[in-house]
């Protein structure tokens, strides 16, 4: 049997409907090469890997890996990469959206050897977005310009799913690859310590035909998750990378808060505790804006799969609140002791300079205790067990 030149892999997920339709397209558009054509379906509920199988016999070509388990696009795509047999691969959506005339131009730098990596590009001359909404194209601008910004790649679509890779450059890399990552391409580009030559090829997105957009808002948060991890490293949980960008900007609305009931001449109080005397209720405002901010940030960001919805998000204030007492009495307890027992008796030191460092080092203390509180009380099983 002849050694395809390329392999076309297809993730799918709840696709019947646009698999019939796609076959023939790849076909006609690499019927001048040699290819086979991988699918891989996470066990769809529509049955797309019942669909594909029926197939088979007009599309000998096909080969199909139904995954009873795992679930995700990159592991799909690297499930499919790991048994394919040519020397291109070729990765693109299943839902029509991806133009597949393209595939030629896209493929011909890979064989020709002047390229590792060659991407099909919505942003440069001669391709488009074709009828998105000015909302999708705005959040495709900003995830672009987020992805220029966190890792310096050279292109002009790193969002992009449709490219195609040298299999001598997949081997060289695939142990570097996150099969948790959620844009692959991404994956490809940053991860290697190899630079690769990169080609770019431009198409226009179509709308999709069949089926429901996977675009929602877990996309949004898995998509920062992967900057991060891409960024920092893959071995630190990205729960715990989106917990601190969101805790540090609580520390801003915390400080905020501070500032405002200062300007505001929010009072000291008297309290039966000695300790706490006086009691700042500046601090307390700051505290109780920037509990109410990190919860809901991270019940839709951090916590996405865990969050909570409709009449829980009471549940879930009320559980937060009492979790973050405990912060709440460790930042009160770091700020006395550094304001008034260190500052001010040790060092005769006062105003509001010394509020704000007094309590941006109680803030720290809170939130790292908050963290793990968190991690193990309100939103209890959504971390990731295999990375800190």
């Amino acid at each position: 049997m002849t050694v395809p030149e390329i392999s076309v892999i297809l993730p799918t997920y709840n696709e019947k409907e646009n698999i019939p339709v796609l076959l023939p397209k790849i076909a006609h558009a690499l019927r001048k090469f040699s290819y086979e054509i991988l699918l891989v379906d996470d066990n769809s509920p529509d049955r797309t890997w019942e669909v594909a199988e029926n197939l088979k016999k007009n599309h000998k070509e096909l080969f199909v890996l139904r995954r009873m388990e795992g679930r995700g696009l990159s592991s799909a795509v690297l499930a499919g990469m790991s048994i394919a047999k040519g020397n291109v691969f070729v990765v693109m959506d299943a839902d029509l959206q991806h133009d597949e005339s393209i595939l030629p131009n896209l493929v011909e730098p890979i064989l020709t050897k002047k390229s590792e990596i060659s991407i099909g590009t919505r942003y440069t001359d001669g391709g488009s977005t074709s009828n998105w909404s000015w909302i999708r194209k705005s959040l495709s601008f900003i995830a672009t310009t987020l992805a220029n910004f966190f890792l310096p790649i050279p292109v002009s679509d790193p969002m992009s799913g449709f490219f195609a890779i040298s299999k001598e450059y997949f081997e060289k890399t695939a142990d570097f690859i996150n099969p948790r990552g959620f844009k692959i391409l991404l994956e490809f580009l940053h991860r290697s310590e190899i630079k690769p030559r990169i080609s770019e090829v431009p198409f226009t997105f179509q709308s999709r035909r069949f089926g429901k957009t996977k675009l929602d808002g877990s996309v949004i948060r898995n998509y920062l998750v992967a900057l991060l991890d891409l960024r920092f490293g893959k071995r630190i949980s990205p729960t715990f990378l989106l917990y601190s960008l969101v805790g540090s900007s609580g520390v801003i609305v915390n400080l905020f808060g501070l500032l405002i009931a200062e300007s505001l001449h929010f009072p000291e109080l008297r309290t039966p505790f000695q300790f706490l005397n006086p009691f700042h209720s500046s601090v307390l405002f700051g505290i109780e804006i920037s509990i109410l901010s990190n919860f809901f940030l991270n019940n839709y960001l951090t916590f996405y799969e865990k969050r909570y919805d409709g009449i829980r998000i009471v549940q879930g204030l009320i559980l937060f609140h009492l979790v973050s007492l405990i912060g709440l009495l460790i930042q009160i307890s770091v700020f006395q002791f550094l304001y008034h027992r260190i500052f001010i008796s040790e060092f005769n030191s006062s105003g509001l300079r010394i509020k704000f460092f007094s309590d941006s080092l109680a803030i720290l203390a809170a939130m790292i205790t908050n963290y793990f509180l968190n991690l193990n009380v309100t939103w209890k099983g959504s971390r990731d067990e295999s990375r800190f």
